[in-house]
């Protein structure tokens, strides 16, 4: 690991303008992450995390803040100063299924970016780039004229890993990516992903619903909720100390097969989600937290250091 950051993130915003107002899919974000690291963001569906990674990579533009990668200011590049950059930022989809085309064989659909980018001189070179690809990624040189929905899901899902790594990328947006897999194929591809960032030094952004997945690839951890973070550490901290209301009520919910384990709770957890479009002042989870006071609501709380890297949006603490 390295202490230089690579993607940092300031006051990001994005907004989508729906019939009743704006939808603050992100609000506010701040983070860093440094190279060879891996940053994990959990929350609950529909709590931008999918939106903040796209972002990132400038699939969607942004509504405010910035986005620094690699020490430049891309927020407002245009798609041809973006080009050679997208080389070095990739993202692995949550379906891999529905990111393959069905028409393309396993070569064509790995081998695509090296067209793009015209990264080859000769056929055999392509050939020789593609092999070595699906090596890196565990496919078998057998299935390189298959095409993807005669394969499994971890199969298809390692095409989508080869396809992010063509180029040589070292950022790459994880949306998921085990999300829709069995759990032995996850552990797979989990640890594919690991040994990957070892031997290549590769920078993720990791978005996920599910803590022990997050708990075992991650550095350090983002909670998201209605767009904003509301607890950031590093892993072995936030999983020891969470201090965020919401952060506990994650945690409370994992299920711990052991006949021993504490009883899950769910006392957190209850009450309806707060509309993310044009949400009051206040914290956006009072109206499920049970500690709730009249301080949560009419201003925003601000994410603030209460221990060393410990940042947390709540009045409690």
């Amino acid at each position: 690991m390295e202490d230089k950051v690579l993607v940092e993130a300031i006051d990001l915003k994005k907004y989508f303008s729906v019939g009743k107002g704006q939808l603050h899919a992100v609000d506010g974000v701040n983070f860093k992450i440094r190279k060879g690291t891996t940053l994990g963001v959990v929350g609950e569906s529909g709590c931008g995390k999918s939106t903040l990674g796209k972002v990132l990579l400038r699939l969607y533009d942004v509504t405010g803040g910035k986005i620094i990668y690699d020490g430049t200011d891309i927020t407002t590049m245009s798609p041809k100063e973006l080009k050679p950059l997208r080389q070095r930022m990739q993202m692995i989809f949550q379906d891999p299924s529905g990111s393959l085309d069905p028409r393309q064989s396993v070569r064509d659909l790995i081998g695509e970016p090296l067209k793009i980018y015209k990264a080859f001189g000769s056929r055999d070179e392509y050939e020789q780039k593609v092999r070595t690809i699906m090596k890196t990624v565990g496919l078998s040189e057998m299935y390189a004229d298959s095409f993807s929905h005669e394969l499994d899901g971890g199969r298809r899902q390692r095409i989508g890993i080869g396809r992010a790594l063509a180029m040589d990328s070292e950022f790459i947006v994880c949306d998921e990516p085990v999300s829709a897999l069995d759990v032995s194929i996850q552990a797979q591809i989990l640890n594919l992903l690991m040994d990957l960032q070892d031997e290549k030094k590769l920078t993720y952004i990791f978005i996920t619903h599910d803590l022990s997945v997050v708990k075992h690839i991650s550095h350090e951890i983002m909670v998201m909720y209605l767009g904003q973070c509301v607890e950031y550490a590093k892993t072995k901290e936030l999983f020891a100390n969470p201090m965020h209301p919401y952060t506990q009520g994650l945690l409370n919910a994992v299920p711990i097969p052991s006949l021993k384990a504490r009883k899950l709770s769910t006392e957190v957890m209850r009450g309806e989600l707060t509309s993310p479009i044009d949400p009051a002042p206040g914290c956006r989870f009072a109206a499920r937290c049970p500690y709730a006071t009249e301080s949560c609501r009419g201003s925003d709380i601000p994410l603030k250091e209460v221990e060393p890297g410990h940042f947390v949006a709540c009045t409690r603490v």
